[in-house]
């Protein structure tokens, strides 16, 4: 009898043990949860004396601000950077790009958040300089819904944070001033 008892224990002992090293493997095989971030800015102000030329350059103040935001993005890690193929863009984004030692991609402001896109940027935090009617979309375009408008064509401050977490969306816009 004494053995029959020993032996239940025994059985009892190995399925608990079984069973604790399942639910273990079972909590470690999870993928990590990924968040990618993405910070969205108009180009900074362009010179206007123009009004023909399609691709103006910065002007003095859009200079500044373009150092300004390299200066605001200097304690965010990055591993992206991306621009229009325009010289405004390009421009704002460069000092940034050369703090943090990343060469200024070009996306196509007719494809916002396409499949490859979004797949190159999953997991990352990733700057995207746009226009004042690209800018907002691409916002929309992460969210997967209409929340945001064009800008006013004097908003070269306007900061739209999306963060994307698994299915879970959201963003904030912020007025960063000189």
């Amino acid at each position: 009898m004494k053995l029959f008892y020993l032996g239940m224990i025994c059985v009892l002992t190995l399925v608990s043990c079984k069973q604790a090293v399942e639910k273990t493997t079972a909590l470690t095989v999870d993928p990590p949860e990924e968040t990618s971030t993405y910070y969205l800015i108009r180009h900074a102000e362009k010179d206007r004396s123009d009004t023909k030329n399609p691709d103006p350059e910065l002007n003095e103040a859009g200079i500044v601000r373009a150092k300004q935001w390299a200066n605001y993005f200097d304690t965010i890690h990055l591993d992206a950077i991306y621009s229009t193929k325009y010289k405004r863009t390009q421009r704002t984004a460069a000092p940034t790009a050369k703090n943090k030692e990343l060469e200024v991609q070009i996306y196509d402001a007719s494809k916002l958040f396409s499949e490859s896109f979004k797949a190159n940027t999953q997991g990352k935090s990733v700057l995207v300089v746009g226009h004042s009617n690209t800018t907002p979309h691409f916002a929309n375009a992460i969210l997967g819904e209409k929340r945001f408008e064009n800008m006013n064509d004097d908003d070269n401050s306007s900061l739209f944070v999306v963060t994307v977490r698994d299915d879970e969306k959201s963003v904030t816009v912020r007025n960063v001033e000189r």
